[in-house]
This record gives C-alpha cells, structure tokens and sequence, in this order.
C-alpha cells in the first residue's frame, strides 16, 4: 500500500468517526416529529385539493395537484399588499427591539443608578401580565396619538419587548468585565463599548430576539384587528380571515393563502435555529 492510499484510508476512518449514529431516542423522536409535521401537510394537501375533495369524507389525497389556487389566492385579494404591511411591520420592530433592547439590556447589566433593582423587578412583573389587560389602554393611547387604522399603530406596541431585555440582560452579565474595562482604559465611551466590543460577541442571543420578535409580530392577528379597519392596512393573518364567511369557505384558497404566509416563518426560524438554541443554553433557561 501506497503513501497515499494509506493517507485515504486514515482520512475515510475520520470522516467515519464524525458522522452521527443514530440513537434509540431516534425511535421515539421521528415518529413525534412526523405527528407534529401532520398540520403542515395536510394544510399542504388540502391547498392543493379542489373544493369538493375538502368536503370528501373519509378525507382522501387529491387526484390531481391544483396549483391554481396559489394564484386564485393572490389574485383574488390584495395579498400582496398583506404581505407587504406584514413585512414592514415586523422588520421594523424586529431592528427596534435589537436596538433598543441591547440598550436597556447594558444598561441593567452594568450601570449603577439608583432604582435599578426595582425598575428591573417591575420590568420582569410586565412579563406575567397578558396583553388582553393593557390592551384596551394601548388603544386609547394609540387614539389619542391619533394613529388608529395605520402601520405606525401596529408598529408602536411592539417596539421594545420586557423578555428581549431580560435575555440580552442575561447574556451582558454573562460576559466578562476585563473586555469593558480595557476598552475604557483605551478611552472608548459606553455606546463606543457596547456597538464595537459587546455586540459583535453576541450574535446568538442578538438572533433570538429577532426570531422571537418576527414570529410574534407575523403572526399576531388580536392588535391588527382591534386597531385596523382598512384593507390597505391590514396584515396577512388579518388579511386571511376574509377568506371566511358565516357561511362559506373555500378551504383550498384559504390553505393555500396560509402557506404562503408561513413560508416566511418558516425560512427565518429554519435559518436561526442554530443560534436560538445556542442563546437559550447559554442563559440557563428552562
């Protein structure tokens, strides 16, 4: 044997070493997995289905693929301008609550001021309160500012969230002191401290606000219809609940609807799932 079969040989053991094996908890894990894909490929299933194959009982698998009914979907109502205000929406709350979080967060974490204990307590308290409570104050506030049935009131409520400045809070104590202290030393302010030194260390925990954030804002449907009338100003999942009426639904248009406006979620979270888990070992919590 060769020099250089004996080289591949060592190389292919290596590769082999790495791989993962599978393990009994796969046994149990898969079938758990496929259970909770089930949603997701029926509404796959039923959006590609025609309107009398819905109403089939026993439910059966379509006989021919009806993609039609993407385009009836985003033809038939302004999805497009759904999808856009969407977007808008949870963008700019998603670059808000990075911000302003990481601001407030440093600012629990490592700044001495008087109250800071009791501001953060009550900060915590905000978590237990359901935002059914203080929804009816949001509105009146939001009235008052005179943004009723506009992306700005859909925007407001969501631009700073208590759970994303307890997480990056977390992960800023987490951090050791010396990284500030000779950044200081160098003669760096705060703001220079934080933007160059602390963020650039926290990508997984800065990833899990903004995948956080995106998923509530998406998919949150109670504000946009208590504060939005307009379809022009309508988001997607409110945009989805005209697709029903007291007495009719089309089920494969409002399914295939559905799909397409969790195909966002779908790619953000697929994407950060790395660094979500990553964040929520670091911090300890359960």
């Amino acid at each position: 044997m060769t020099t250089l079969d004996s080289t591949e040989v060592v190389v292919a053991q290596r590769r082999r070493r790495h791989l993962p094996r599978p393990s009994g908890w796969h046994l149990a894990l898969i079938p758990i997995a496929l259970l909770m894909a089930t949603p997701l490929l029926w509404m796959l299933v039923t959006s590609l289905s025609t309107l009398a194959e819905t109403r089939h009982f026993p439910p059966e698998l379509p006989s021919s693929l009806h993609w039609d009914n993407y385009a009836q979907a985003w033809t038939d109502s302004p999805f497009a301008r759904w999808m856009l205000n969407s977007t808008i929406v949870s963008v700019t709350c998603v670059l808000s609550n990075v911000v302003l979080c990481s601001l407030a967060g440093y600012a629990f974490a490592r700044l001495r001021f008087r109250g800071r204990q009791v501001a953060f307590l009550a900060l915590l308290v905000t978590l237990m309160v359901p935002f059914q409570v203080v929804m009816i104050p949001t509105l009146l506030i939001i009235k008052h500012l005179h943004l009723v049935d506009t992306l700005p009131a859909l925007i407001a409520p969501n631009l700073v969230t208590a759970f994303g400045i307890y997480l990056l809070r977390q992960f800023f104590v987490s951090l050791p002191v010396e990284l500030e202290e000779a950044a200081l030393i160098d003669g760096a302010g705060r703001l220079r401290i934080l933007f160059r030194v602390l963020l650039p260390l926290m990508g997984p925990p800065l990833s899990t606000v903004a995948v956080l954030t995106f998923l509530s804002v998406w998919n949150d449907f109670l504000w946009p219809l208590v504060v939005t009338s307009s379809p022009d100003v309508m988001t997607v999942q409110l945009g989805l609940s005209t697709f029903q009426s007291a007495h009719f639904t089309n089920w494969p248009i409002l399914m295939a609807g559905t799909l397409m406006s969790q195909l966002p979620v779908l790619v953000l979270f697929v994407a950060g799932q790395r660094f979500f888990v990553s964040s929520i070992a670091n911090t300890g919590i359960k």
